[in-house]
């Protein structure tokens, strides 16, 4: 790689670091379009790559989401628990995916959460007839109390360790909404447990595709160090930010990056 190429991957880290531990996603979803739009990787190699530098990102945000005590531990270790052998089915299915069909099934993917995320109500929004039977105090004294639907949160967590090794997008595009609208969680903590659940289920499915040789070691390097330091910044931003408005700059980075997706797998662009 040309030293341009390897400065623009360090800017793209740094700000899918910041922006994807903002809102608990990890950054997979900026990688995977970049390798494949910009830099033409193939399908395996945009995949291995960006779950490899999405786990330098996760596991920088989850110890700063730790020391904030934003983590739900007691959820996050069953949920990331349950993304291994997903995680592992995902890394080896990748094998038969095309360009064509990775940026197809992508970008309808990303639209679709997108969609859910904008017409859905409020995010944190409990019933109050549901008594809480979890509180979380965090740092600065913040109270979070709320009902943690763990059961469907295990087969749910499966799913998101399949879809995120077989797209590289670490799995927190879907396992934010998911915590926040089908599981109870509260924004802050359904971010910030995400990405606890991010740094073990993206180390897992990292080895899998190294053993596979799909990760470019360099472009991996760069991009997951500088996301590490913007990681830094998006976990300190995340705490002055309102659910809502995280919520609803997931619901764009969705739509924009899967309409791009899907013009290119049209031919259009």
């Amino acid at each position: 790689m040309s030293g341009v190429e390897i400065f623009i991957l360090a800017v793209i880290g740094f700000f899918a670091g910041i922006f994807g531990t903002m809102i608990g996603i990890g950054g997979g979803v900026i990688f995977v379009p970049i390798f494949l739009l910009v830099f033409h990787f193939s399908p395996q190699e945009a995949v291995g790559t960006s779950l490899a530098a999405v786990f330098f990102n996760a596991l920088s945000g989850s110890i700063s989401y730790l020391r904030q005590k934003r983590v739900d531990i007691k959820a996050g270790w069953k949920f990331a628990v349950a993304t291994l052998p997903g995680a592992f089915l995902g890394a080896w299915l990748v094998r038969y995916f095309t360009s064509y069909t990775l940026e197809l099934v992508f970008g309808i993917l990303l639209i679709a959460v997108s969609v859910f995320i904008a017409l859905r109500k409020e995010p944190g929004y409990q019933d109050k007839a549901i008594m809480a039977t979890r509180k979380i105090v965090d740092f600065r004294g913040e109270v979070f109390e709320y009902t943690p639907r763990e059961g469907r949160g295990i087969f749910i967590s499966f799913l998101v360790g399949l879809i995120s090794s077989l797209l590289g997008i670490g799995g927190g595009i879907l396992h934010v909404p998911a915590l926040i609208y089908l599981l109870g969680f509260p924004v802050h903590i359904a971010t910030a447990t995400s990405h606890f659940v991010l740094a073990i289920s993206t180390f897992s499915g990292s080895i899998t595709h190294l053993v596979l040789g799909n990760i470019i070691f360099l472009a991996a390097l760069v991009t997951g160090l500088s996301a590490v330091v913007g990681a830094q910044i998006g976990a300190m931003l995340s705490r002055r930010v309102k659910g809502l408005l995280i919520a609803r700059l997931l619901a764009l980075a969705l739509a924009l990056v899967g309409i791009r997706l899907l013009l290119k797998a049209s031919g259009v662009f």
